[in-house]
């Protein structure tokens, strides 16, 4: 009869935060964390975004979960138990009281890029009602100078920014000469000043004081992360209970690979990733760059293209010639800014390795990476992926042809699920399919995606070409 995991270290004391209790944390800051931290000093209390089920999942369990790692080479099980304590991410009570502590030194995300909560300026999106609700019970609760404790109620904040400001607006009052450290690891251009730019916009609107302390005392790191983690499935889980008597309903799925790169100052304790592999350096705009415009962009290219085309995973789309193709001409246009980056910073990113390396993941037989969990909310993942690498084309004098042709295979994709009456997962979806039903679907879509590339004649020639 397959056993749920159980703990067998020493349950750490909780020093880390973590805001995104998905997959991809257990894949990566978890176990890092775990890899780094023999002595166990260093545990986890992590958060759910919009289902607590994670978390309860997790506490049946011990707050304990099973990795299995699979490469060529076969497949690898590890039990990880640095994660010591798992909430509903509504529970902003807890929120606020781990923050009060002085050694909680560390707070990690993993919300997605829509988490942020930004509009199409960058800044944060006052015209969301979530956010607009937040800054409503946000400013009521700061308008009480003592600020009781359940001054807002567990559950009432909805977004990722709100529930932040408001534990370390428990910080400052319990710790002001403190310093923390907040490491966003979501796939956004310099993420770091993404998530010090939205914290930033919702003090402006709630409580400006506590906006400067946030700039005087806490550390906003830049990372870039990489790991793929495919979603895991029952049958998977069937697996392990069948092969190792283990039956975990936490159990997460990856790759061999990792990577995580960091860069900021960092005042605070924390836990020496870098004994695990991590690498902390001075400029991560190239190396961001890097795993954006290249994997990322690659994922999103072969996400549209290849469901075009009839497939279902990444293994099976870089198999076909023309996807593979695509995906080259896609490298070829990113290279040549990315030399031109790493050149500026001094930094050697080795991108024939690096194509090479990314090649050999995306055919490894053993990750089901299905396409259609990385199509998901397209019109925001392409503006990083896709988008940015055609306008510094395009800057330089260059057609960013390869990049438009990414472009309008997502297009293609959305105007094809519209049709077919299938919905989009996209935060924009409703949107999306309003714009694919127009009278100028190719024009709208590419505006909600880039209004500056939609307005160049031609952008938009190109981009109707692919389409047709």
């Amino acid at each position: 009869m397959p056993h749920i995991p159980r703990r067998t270290l020493p349950r750490a004391p909780v020093r880390v935060v973590h805001l995104g209790l998905g997959a991809f944390h257990r894949a990566h800051q978890a176990w890092y964390t775990a890899r780094a931290d023999p002595d166990h000093e260093w545990g986890i209390a992590a958060f759910t975004g919009r289902s607590p089920e994670a978390a309860a999942i997790l506490q049946r369990q011990d707050d304990v979960y099973t990795l299995l790692t699979r490469g060529a080479e076969g497949d690898r099980l590890e039990t990880v138990e640095s994660i010591v304590v798992a909430h509903d991410g509504g529970d902003t009570d807890a929120l606020r009281d781990y923050l009060s502590h002085p050694e909680v030194t560390v707070v990690t995300l993993t919300v997605t890029e829509k988490g942020y909560r930004r509009g199409a300026d960058g800044r944060l999106d006052v015209a969301d009602p979530d956010i607009t609700a937040d800054i409503c019970a946000l400013a009521e609760a700061f308008a009480d100078q003592e600020n009781p404790p359940g001054a807002i109620a567990n559950g009432a904040l909805r977004t990722m920014p709100a529930r932040l400001l408001w534990a370390l607006d428990a910080r400052r009052r319990a710790l002001p000469d403190s310093t923390i450290t907040l490491i966003p690891c979501d796939n956004l251009d310099d993420n770091g000043r993404v998530l010090q730019t939205v914290l930033g916009d919702f003090a402006a609107h709630t409580r400006p004081p506590l906006g400067a302390w946030i700039a005087a005392q806490v550390d906003v790191v830049s990372t870039s992360v990489d790991r793929i983690t495919p979603r895991t499935t029952a049958a998977d889980i069937d697996a392990v209970a069948t092969r190792c008597g283990i039956r975990d309903e936490a159990l997460v799925v990856t790759e061999p690979f990792h990577s995580w790169i960091l860069s900021g100052r960092i005042r605070a304790d924390r836990p020496r990733w870098e004994d695990a592999g991590a690498t902390f350096v001075s400029e991560i705009e190239p190396f961001e760059q890097r795993k954006l415009w290249m994997l990322n962009g690659a994922h999103s290219l072969l996400a549209s293209d290849g469901i075009l085309r009839g497939h279902e995973t990444v293994a099976e789309a870089i198999a076909d010639p023309e996807c593979a193709a695509r995906v080259h001409d896609l490298w070829d246009l990113a290279a040549h800014r990315l030399d031109a980056a790493a050149h500026r910073a001094g930094v050697d990113l080795d991108l024939p390795a690096y194509r090479a390396a990314l090649l050999e993941r995306f055919a490894n037989p053993a990750i089901v990476h299905r396409l259609r969990q990385i199509a998901a909310d397209g019109s925001l993942k392409l503006r990083a992926r896709i988008v940015e690498p055609v306008r510094h084309a395009r800057a330089d004098g260059e057609t960013g042809a390869a990049g438009i042709a990414a472009m309008a295979a997502w297009v293609r994709f959305v105007i094809g699920e519209v049709q077919a009456g299938r919905p989009l997962e996209d935060v924009a979806a409703e949107e999306l399919a309003a714009r694919a039903t127009g009278a100028d679907p190719h024009r709208a879509l590419l505006d909600l995606l880039a209004p500056d590339l939609a307005d160049d004649a031609a952008v938009f020639e190109m981009l109707t070409d692919h389409v047709r």
